[in-house]
């Protein structure tokens, strides 16, 4: 296997792992390895094929089943093109359906929790078909077809939207609810340190989604709208500019 096969592969344990309430001390455990060695070889993509077979025995999944699910994967939907996007910002009402059925959201659902009009829901569930964000079936199920990995462009028209529409607002709570935390940490980091914790962070969100997917199953009255925002750049405070060299 070429190193891209190698990471999809271990993605896609690492998921399958996280659904049976596999930790990683639980898979040092197995092959009687430190909790950091497991760590670093997930990373690394460089763990052989006889642990990883011993791993898929652990959680009763076939080695040609964890195959089989890495290449559904890797046919879902990982991101839309720039024009997919725009598309989605431009029409506020697909993008709320497009969200609503990304968290899980059935037909009945969203007709339950938005003002829609049945028909006009439809159309935007057809426009979602097209794109490949899900496929309609029949009596109107809805079957999502993005990767557990997906994610709007960088920079993209979600990102600005994010940006210019709601970035002010979020920020404007107080953040003294108990669902509610806000933290800000400043220091100096060399690029190497930045560059690792930049990959810790995305590991978080990797989790936070990884725990989104797990909560679909559940009643609507039992999941809140949340966002995690996660974020970190050189920057330097105006209020010290002046007192700069």
């Amino acid at each position: 296997m070429n190193h891209p096969q190698t990471n999809a592969l271990i993605a896609t344990l690492k998921r399958q792992l996280k659904a049976s309430g596999k930790t990683y001390q639980d898979v040092a455990t197995l092959l009687e390895l430190s909790e950091a060695s497991i760590k670093r070889l997930f990373r690394d993509g460089e763990i052989s094929l006889p642990r990883l077979e011993k791993i898929c025995d652990a959680i009763d999944l076939e080695f040609t089943e964890l195959i089989q699910q890495m290449s559904r994967e890797r046919h879902q939907l990982q991101q839309l093109t720039r024009e997919q996007e725009q598309q989605l910002v431009d029409d506020t009402t697909l993008l709320l359906v497009a969200v609503c059925c990304i968290n899980g959201y059935g037909y009945q659902d969203i007709l339950d929790q938005y003002q829609l009009e049945p028909t006009l829901l439809i159309q935007k569930l057809a426009m979602l078909d097209r794109l490949q964000v899900i496929e309609l079936l029949p009596n109107n199920r809805i079957k999502l077809r993005i990767a557990p990995n997906f994610n709007w462009l960088p920079g993209g028209p979600i990102q600005q939207f994010f940006h210019q529409r709601i970035k002010q607002e979020f920020f404007q709570a107080s953040f003294a609810k108990s669902s509610d935390t806000l933290l800000v940490a400043y220091g100096l980091l060399s690029t190497q340190s930045n560059g690792e914790f930049q990959q810790r962070m995305q590991r978080l969100i990797d989790e936070y989604s990884d725990q989104c997917r797990k909560d679909i199953g559940l009643p609507l009255d039992q999941r809140h709208g949340s966002t995690l925002v996660v974020a970190m750049r050189q920057w330097h405070p105006s209020l010290f500019s002046d007192y700069l060299r």
